[in-house]
């Protein structure tokens, strides 16, 4: 049971956080949706994800990995369906420039969208079960 609210709060938190980095993540409704979409992120996590990472098994043998990536952005897309507060849509990164470093402006169509916010959204959550050990 502690296992399942850790896991519930840190998805809350770091759904929270990559709302407030990334532009193209929306969620409306405030804590209350936070935490409601934790909630079903632990859920899809314990179900959806060892069911789609064995159907996606042979692929993933074949890309060396890369199957594992898009079952998180699969999980991502079935969050947005059953919750309509948390939307994910395309939006325009307007670079960055540091020191002689540019990063220009680029703009993410849907898919990259759900990509970007899925690899965010798994290093934020990865990061915080990592101070929690």
């Amino acid at each position: 049971m502690k296992t399942l609210l850790r896991s519930t709060v840190v998805n809350a938190v770091a759904l929270s956080l990559t709302a407030q980095i990334l532009m193209g993540l929306q969620v409306s409704g405030g804590y209350i949706t936070m935490l409601y979409g934790g909630l079903v992120l632990m859920i899809l996590g314990l179900i959806l994800k060892p069911v789609l990472s064995l159907v996606a098994l042979p692929l993933n043998l074949v890309t060396f990995g890369f199957a594992s990536f898009l079952v998180n952005i699969v999980i991502l897309y079935v969050l947005t369906l059953i919750i309509p507060q948390i939307a994910i849509s395309e939006f325009l990164f307007k670079g960055y420039s540091f020191g002689g470093f540019v990063i220009p402006k680029f703009f993410f169509n849907t898919f990259f969208a759900y990509a970007i916010i899925g690899s965010v959204f798994s290093a934020i959550s990865a990061f915080i079960y990592w101070i929690f050990e």
